[in-house]
């Protein structure tokens, strides 16, 4: 299981959406949306983007609800 995180420097969204992850002790790998031209096409105003797998499974306010994806 591959977890990723589509984020942005200055996003306080992507900021807590990566606490929450951490904090649920899931091993995220961080993707800087604007240093990638393909994540940027895909992603610019949707970041924060969880993928697993490379599937979009959250986007946008995160919740821990969305753990329960990734167990």
């Amino acid at each position: 299981m591959r977890v990723e995180l589509v984020t942005r420097k200055g996003c306080h969204l992507c900021e807590e959406a990566l606490d929450l992850l951490r904090r649920g002790g899931v091993d995220v790998t961080v993707r800087d949306v604007d240093a990638d031209a393909e994540l940027f096409r895909l992603y610019d105003f949707r970041v924060p983007v969880v993928l697993l797998d490379g599937a979009v499974i959250a986007e946008g306010r995160i919740d821990s609800s969305m753990l329960n994806k990734l167990s």
